[in-house]
């Protein structure tokens, strides 16, 4: 009777041990969940006001800007070109991280879809560049070289020249700040799917 009782009490403790380990894989897996959603709504966040800033510019300060200066509609019509096609990789990346659902897709599918997320990123860096520097250059040319309003003298253009060199060296700053926390949320995001990826795979 004595060896019965003892095997029972065993049993009943291996079947604790076994809940308790079983309650302990879903604090963690839920842990990791909520830190890779939180990684991933500070992406999403930050790509809408990103977007949002850059229609108030686009719908609001530069038509103001527009409107109370002498500006060309040609110099006006430039920038507003150039603005509006600089959202495309915004709307991309949004697009795509709409499609990002934690609770619906395998942890592969959602790196595949980080993996086109950065990708997008990285072709982004030279879009902006080339959209930045092509609306500079030519509303410069468009306003100094053809607006009446404008005499072409050597201390307008420098002057013109040294509030672009700090508008771009703000701009530089912000922006590298923004990457440095973008690319930490992404490696947080990347880290979480990598372990989530254990609790589907437990026997590997």
């Amino acid at each position: 009777m004595e060896l019965e009782a003892l095997k029972a009490s065993w049993n009943k403790l291996d079947e604790r041990l076994a809940e308790t380990e079983i309650v302990n894989l879903r604090v963690v897996k839920e842990v990791i969940h909520q830190k890779t959603k939180s990684a991933y709504e500070a992406i999403i966040g930050q790509n809408l006001y990103t977007l949002v800033v850059n229609l108030l510019i686009i719908c609001v300060v530069f038509p103001h800007v527009y409107m109370n200066t002498p500006i060309r509609t040609v110099s006006f019509a430039i920038v507003e070109g150039l603005m509006v096609i600089g959202l495309i990789p915004m709307i991309r990346k949004l697009l795509l991280l709409s499609k990002f659902d934690l609770a619906g897709k395998k942890s592969y599918e959602l790196s595949s879809l980080v993996l086109n997320y950065k990708k997008i990123c990285h072709n982004e860096k030279l879009w902006t560049i080339v959209i930045v520097a092509t609306g500079f250059i030519s509303f410069y040319i468009s306003e100094l070289g053809f607006n009446p309003c404008y005499q072409f003298e050597v201390s307008r253009v420098l002057l013109v020249i040294g509030l672009t060199l700090i508008t771009f060296a703000i701009a530089f700053g912000i922006g590298l700040w923004q990457i440095r926390r973008h690319a930490q949320q992404l490696q947080e995001i990347e880290r979480g799917l990598e372990e989530l990826r254990e609790f589907e795979h437990p026997s590997r």
